[in-house]
């Protein structure tokens, strides 16, 4: 799918994105979810995104940018390798890097979703 590396590239600018700004991203998502879905108005979001095995915003682009991080720390170029090597600053500093995407907690919506998710495999465990 073309869209893929366009967001991974993407992934670093959202560093920099208030989080109004994916949160506005995010209802766009939960409401195509929910057509895709044919989903009843008391389906939780999580429960939509669990079941259509559908990241949220949040957690996609934190998924990506960890990807993105690791492949260029790992690639031939040294060039590329230094941009991306460095010691991510202190929390409460001000200057926020793309780097520390990977760093930040999940949103309400993602935390509730992984629940789902994990209470799901361990009843499928216990079976």
């Amino acid at each position: 799918m073309c869209i893929r590396p366009v967001v991974t590239y993407a992934s670093s600018v959202f560093a920099h994105v208030q989080p109004d700004v994916v949160y506005d991203l995010q209802i766009v998502q939960n409401k195509f979810c929910r057509r895709a879905a044919d989903a009843l108005w008391y389906v939780k979001n999580s429960v939509l995104h669990r079941d259509l095995e559908f990241p949220t915003i949040f957690k996609f682009m934190k998924d990506a940018s960890e990807r993105f991080f690791d492949v260029a720390s790992s690639h031939l170029s040294p060039s590329l390798v230094s941009i991306v090597s460095y010691k991510p600053p202190l929390p409460h500093h001000f200057c926020r890097r793309p780097r520390n995407v990977p760093l930040d907690p999940h949103d309400d919506l993602t935390v509730e979703m992984e629940k789902l998710i994990d209470l799901n495999k361990m009843f499928v465990d216990y079976k």
